[in-house]
């Protein structure tokens, strides 16, 4: 890689993007963004009345994410530096596509590509995949007040939106290397070597 790699995690709810992030910006010495998650007010009603409150809540997490790599590139991407990030602004996508209906739907998407068609992609996307079992455990440890509502049927339904998003951004972006982490088996917090393991891997892409 002849210039300054940019890096996302990604993966469903509870997959450990911020987790694995925050660890190889650690070993890597690597600047990282987080998303905003919990500052967004309309968390709770979203997961108690999701017709109700999809609109909302995607769009204050869409200009947020924008706001966020709009900052990245002024601050890293243009400068040549380095930068990893525990999310990939497709998500927006991933998400609005199964919560929102219509004709909400159908603006949510223009605004999207009016936003981010023009701004920078990862040249590497970590997607770590896991099963809904690994992921209702990972949610239960940390603890969230309001994923405690997060149905199995919508968390299962993210899983296989997740696993046709990556499929598609491998067609889409080319250019982009995309390292599939399998969270069922690889324990990066707890395994030491596991986590070493995806390290060194992210080291030789960066080259």
């Amino acid at each position: 890689m002849k210039h300054a790699p940019f890096i996302a995690v990604e993966g469903p709810i509870g997959a450990g993007k911020t987790t694995l992030a925050s660890m190889l910006a650690e070993e890597l010495q690597l600047p990282v963004i987080k998303e905003i998650v919990e500052e967004n007010p309309f968390l709770d009603k979203f997961y108690q009345n999701m017709d109700d409150w999809s609109f909302q809540l995607e769009m204050f997490f869409l200009c947020n994410r924008y706001k966020q790599l709009e900052d990245t590139v002024i601050h890293y991407i243009d400068k040549g530096k380095p930068v990893i990030s525990d999310y990939h602004i497709y998500k927006n996508l991933i998400f609005g596509e199964r919560t929102l209906k219509g004709t909400k739907r159908d603006k949510y998407r223009q605004i999207y590509h009016v936003l981010t068609d023009d701004l920078p992609k990862p040249d590497i996307i970590l997607y770590i995949k896991a099963d809904l079992d690994t992921l209702l455990r990972r949610i239960a440890k940390r603890g969230r007040s309001f994923e405690e509502a997060i149905e199995t049927a919508y968390l299962q339904q993210l899983i296989e939106d997740y696993d046709a998003a990556m499929a598609s951004l491998a067609i889409r972006e080319p250019s982009t290397t995309i390292l599939t982490i399998d969270g069922n088996l690889i324990d990066f917090v707890e395994n030491r070597e596991h986590f070493m393991e995806i390290a060194s891997r992210v080291k030789e892409l960066m080259q």
